[in-house]
């Protein structure tokens, strides 16, 4: 792919930006009677590669069907109402009000980068919820950085 291929850690920064935003996007449609599925459909297209094959997406709250390479699965985890995902209740609906990554590490090479650490989702009355994440990142042929890896859970909790 050339020198345009090579990612860094600004466009990362920007991705994983626009990925809250987008999270918050579909939970604000949700709460104001707006087309929310169409807005997850769109998060999806925009920041998750599925168009070059599946993604390895395991959603936090998934336990009967934990893995999810498909963008139907991806999307009935953001919004729920699939019958083929009946433990789905529609993460992203919730709705946040705000979603920030605060990464341990990122490692890039070249053409690929992975992100791991936490982010934090925000709920309307202020409560924080944390998170774990791994990003795995690529270039689409026009240069847009997309997800093809995304693992998160809830932290580990020995009580």
């Amino acid at each position: 792919m050339g020198q345009n291929a090579r990612i860094t850690a600004d466009e990362v920064s920007k991705a994983q930006e626009t990925w809250g935003e987008g999270i918050v996007h579909i939970g604000k449609a949700y709460t104001d009677g707006g087309d929310y599925v169409q807005a997850a459909e769109n998060h999806l297209n925009t920041l998750y590669a599925f168009e070059s094959g599946p993604v390895l997406f395991k959603p936090t709250k998934a336990a009967d069907t934990q893995f999810r390479p498909t963008k139907e699965g991806a999307l009935s985890y953001f919004v729920g109402k699939n019958d083929a995902y009946k433990e789905d209740h529609g993460f992203a609906i919730h709705p946040w009000i705000n979603v920030r990554f605060e990464n341990v590490e990122t490692f890039i090479h070249h053409d690929y980068a992975v992100a791991m650490g936490n982010y934090y989702f925000t709920e309307t009355g202020g409560n924080e919820v944390k998170v774990e994440y791994t990003f795995g990142y690529i270039k689409d042929e026009n240069g847009n950085l997309k997800i093809n890896l995304h693992h998160s859970s809830i932290p580990f909790n020995a009580g």
